[in-house]
């Protein structure tokens, strides 16, 4: 596993090589915590309880995250519970739009100075937010501009969820245009593996789907978990009778190919992947998502079109074809139209749902990991400037 420095928290630091340090967690935050758990907090800081409401409220409901805004709360304790309890865990470093304004894509600096990404898509009917639950990611797929640049660290609760938080404030706002003034989808699609940071992403979920001002209050069928197949916590996760969807990244339907595209694939194979992916649609109902990215002379061959279209006939999936995005340098690159085209033919001859995603966020290097492998490259140059400059 690859472990990437982490960048300091100013580039114009004058020390960039004393900063770096090991990444760390972030301290304690009201969305750590369920409504019972804000309350004693309040209660151990002097306050009464009913002031864990009141916070809740501005953040959950009003989605302000701005002490100055919170002017029923007195000054004194307005500053004193917002410290405590709403300190600064994400800070954007880089923000970029596209698609004339519908696709809105943040490069967030937490804490320790470790990179995530989180984007915004506005639709005519909705708006989903895409959301990171690792800095990195450990999975190691080639193709994947995250996955190359390994896991930092996981996430919190709270940073996971104030993603969520400050894209449903921008979506309120107004500011993604010919959509909904109202975030209504929230998929973990984002930099990292969600089932690898199981706890968190799991209360991050519950914090999502309970009602305001205890959380967000989003629908649980609106919200989707992907994976690229960690069968245990995806049998974990039938157990936590939630309705949320299940998305799987299976990216080759054959053993040969999926070790080398997702190395996991090593440990549990398709079939094996699949039998969890199909017993947690039989317990919920809900139809599994199978996430391929299309791969030139990879994984686009008509061959293995006929054997996804045989391995989900009959099961409750659908195959969600993802044109890839290719990264800058990568040898990979996205399948030709008209092969896409036989790829989508041939699963809907065997009975298979098939969906071309909509390519969104080219522009703004829109594939995960894209900005943050970014600015790593240029954080990484000027540390190595650093080093040689200690060294002479």
């Amino acid at each position: 596993m690859t472990i990437l420095p982490v960048i300091p928290i100013s580039p114009d630091q004058p020390d960039a090589v004393s900063t770096r340090r090991r990444p760390s967690m972030p301290p304690r935050h009201l969305a750590d915590l369920d409504l019972a758990g804000r309350k004693a907090a309040v209660a151990g800081l002097g306050e009464p309880a009913f002031r864990a409401k009141q916070l809740s409220t501005h953040y959950f409901g009003r989605l302000v995250r701005d002490a100055a805004e919170m002017t029923d709360l007195p000054s004194a304790t307005r500053d004193k519970l917002t410290t405590e309890l709403l300190p600064t865990l994400l800070t954007p470093i880089r923000e970029q739009a596209c698609d004339d304004g519908a696709t809105r894509k943040t490069l967030w600096r937490l804490h320790d100075g470790a990179l995530v990404e989180s984007v915004l898509m506005g639709y005519p009917d909705r708006i989903t937010a895409c959301v990171s639950s690792q800095a990195g990611c450990g999975m190691a797929c080639p193709f994947c501009a995250t996955g190359q640049q390994g896991l930092t660290r996981n996430l919190s609760v709270a940073e996971i969820v104030d993603q969520v938080v400050y894209l449903a404030g921008v979506a309120a706002s107004g500011a993604v245009t010919g959509s909904p003034p109202r975030l209504s989808r929230v998929v973990f699609m984002g930099m990292g593996e969600p089932l690898a940071n199981y706890p968190r992403v799991i209360e991050a979920v519950r914090r999502l789907i309970a009602p305001a001002p205890e959380g967000l209050g989003l629908s649980q069928r609106h919200i989707t978990v992907s994976t690229v197949g960690l069968v245990p916590a995806m049998r974990r996760l039938i157990a936590e009778q939630l309705s949320v969807t299940l998305a799987l990244s299976l990216h080759a339907p054959d053993d040969d190919l999926r070790d080398e595209l997702v190395p996991v694939n090593q440990r549990w194979k398709v079939a094996e992947v699949l039998d969890a992916a199909f017993d947690y649609a039989a317990q919920t109902g809900r139809r599994v998502s199978i996430e391929y990215a299309l791969i030139r002379d990879v994984n686009d061959q008509p061959w293995r079109a006929d054997l996804l279209g045989r391995l989900l006939h009959g099961k409750l999936a659908h195959v969600n074809l993802i044109p890839l995005n290719p990264t800058p340098g990568s040898k990979w690159d996205a399948s030709p139209k008209p092969v896409e085209r036989e790829f989508v033919r041939r699963l809907r001859e065997a009975g298979v749902a098939t969906t071309v995603r909509d390519t969104r966020g080219r522009e703004i290097d829109g594939a995960c990991g894209q900005l943050a492998a970014g600015e790593l490259t240029q954080a990484g140059a000027g540390a190595v400037a650093a080093d040689a400059e200690v060294a002479q």
